[in-house]
């Protein structure tokens, strides 16, 4: 009985793989579809988004009131840029 259950498993396995392959596959012609100028805004707008993340969770911790005025400072010129990209990407 196990060895029915293992070889699921690992036939669900496989199927899930060639699944995460074809997605892969059709974001990549996704990707080859946009111009090279709205590949780097998505590019520059994941960047600021991890950033804008980072900053958050460093001021959730920060316990000094110096250090979280940078960080608050920081925060809102990458919510501000984030904008701007946004704004820029969708006229």
């Amino acid at each position: 009985m196990a060895r029915g259950w293992e070889s699921k498993a690992v036939a669900d396995q496989i199927e899930e793989g060639e699944s995460r392959a074809r997605a892969v596959t059709d974001a990549g012609s996704a990707k080859a579809q946009a111009s090279p100028e709205q590949r780097q805004l998505k590019e520059q707008l994941d960047s600021l988004r991890r950033s804008r993340s980072r900053l958050l969770q460093q001021f959730e911790r920060a316990r000094h009131p110096a250090h979280r005025d940078v960080l608050l400072n920081g925060l809102k010129a990458v919510e501000k840029e984030i904008e701007e990209l946004t704004l820029q990407a969708n006229p």
